[in-house]
């Protein structure tokens, strides 16, 4: 019984230069599974492609007469158990990308796109600079996961302790819920400047121009008072002067 002669999938791809030949190229894929390696027969002409293979259940084959051009000797073929790979050197350089694969318009069931390595016209050299500069963006670059451009001796308080003091300013707050008086022991949070010495010396400063220096002054002399006027004892009336 002889075996069944099918036309293999094939799959496609482009890319399109005007001036660099190595990105002018077609990716053309033919799946044929588990054919023996003997039976495989690929070639590339200017014009057209050709392939043929058996496997234990089917002959396959397909001939393929492309849009435009080719140059066979730049072209790479690559035979795997699932089938063979090619790599189409386009011949002619341009920026426009080939319309179709085949020079017959004829839509042919066999023939599909290969979504996994196709790109728009217009997208093409985007997506080779994300490519190659992937690296850059993810990397951090100085190797400090992200943090090499913080000077972190310039965040305030962090170089010198004692002026996070200035933090207990913060206590004031408690001012907000009427307790004025309370609002005073916010200062407290200044002992936090003790990591700085220099920072007591202000507020003891701070303190001596605010009270002024006390004058000696004598205590005032007591007044004398005049002494209470004497009465003199009254007649009784019933009583005649002598």
């Amino acid at each position: 019984m002889s075996s069944q002669t099918v036309t293999p999938e094939v799959l496609w791809a482009q890319r399109s230069h005007k001036s660099d030949d190595t990105k002018n190229i077609i990716y053309l894929t033919i799946n044929a599974p588990d054919c023996a390696p003997d039976s495989v027969k690929a070639g590339v002409e200017a014009g057209k492609v050709h392939f043929s293979g058996s496997s234990k259940l089917r002959n396959y084959l397909v001939d393929l007469e492309l849009y435009a051009e080719v140059d066979p000797t730049l072209s790479k073929t690559h035979v795997s158990p699932r089938g063979v790979d090619f790599v189409l050197r386009k011949k002619e350089l341009q920026s426009e990308f080939w319309p179709r694969l085949l020079k017959d318009n004829k839509k042919q069931h066999y023939l599909k796109t290969d979504f996994d390595k196709w790109v728009d016209e217009d997208e093409q050299e985007e997506t080779e600079t994300s490519l190659g500069e992937g690296g850059a963006q993810f990397g951090g670059g100085d190797g400090a996961g992200g943090f090499g451009d913080i000077d972190f001796s310039k965040i305030a308080g962090m170089g010198d302790m004692g002026g996070m003091g200035g933090m207990g300013g913060m206590g004031g707050m408690g001012g907000m819920g009427g307790m004025g008086g309370m609002g005073g022991m916010g200062g407290m949070g200044g002992m936090g400047g003790m990591g700085g010495p220099g920072n007591l010396q202000g507020i003891e400063e701070e303190e001596d121009d605010e009270m002024p220096e006390l004058e000696d002054e004598q205590p005032p002399a007591p007044t004398e008072q005049p002494p209470a006027p004497t009465e003199q004892p009254k007649a009784s009336a019933g009583i005649e002067e002598i």
